[in-house]
C-alpha cells in the first residue's frame, strides 16, 4: 500500500471520521487557515487514483468515502516504518520509544499485556 503525503493523510483523517463527505464537508473539518476548494478537490482526486477513496455521484457533485480503513492503513504504515527505521524489529522500536519517552515499568507491562492478549 502506498504511503500518504501529509496533505493526503489530513484529508483521509477527515474521511475516516465522517465515513463519507463532499469536498465542502471536508473543508469545514480542516483547521484554519482553510485550504482552497480546488486544493482539497485535487487531493481527493489523487486519493482516488491511489485507490484510497471512492465516490458516489450526487447530481453535479461527488460524495467521497474511504476504500481503505484507518486500521488497515495504520498497520501497513507501521510495518513500513518499523522496516525502514528499525530494521524490521519491533523490539528495537519499543526500546527506542522506551528510552525517548521515558516509559514507566507499568506502561511497559501494560503494552506487553496488550501484545500477549492480541495473539490469544
Amino acid at each position: 500500500m502506498k504511503e500518504l503525503t501529509k496533505a493526503e493523510e489530513e484529508i483521509m483523517q477527515v474521511l475516516w471520521e465522517l465515513d463519507a463527505a463532499f469536498v465542502k464537508d471536508i473543508i469545514t473539518q480542516l483547521p484554519e487557515p482553510k485550504p482552497a476548494y480546488n486544493t482539497v478537490s485535487t487531493i481527493v482526486r489523487i486519493l482516488q487514483q491511489k485507490g484510497f477513496v471512492g465516490h458516489e455521484i450526487h447530481g453535479k457533485s461527488h460524495k467521497y468515502h474511504p476504500l481503505i480503513t484507518k486500521e488497515s492503513y495504520t498497520r501497513s504504515f507501521m510495518k513500513g516504518f518499523v522496516k525502514r527505521y528499525f530494521s524490521g524489529s519491533y523490539q528495537q522500536m519499543i526500546s527506542f520509544f522506551t528510552k525517548e519517552d521515558d516509559l514507566s515499568l507499568k506502561e511497559l507491562e501494560q503494552l506487553l499485556h496488550k501484545l500477549k492478549n492480541k495473539d490469544s
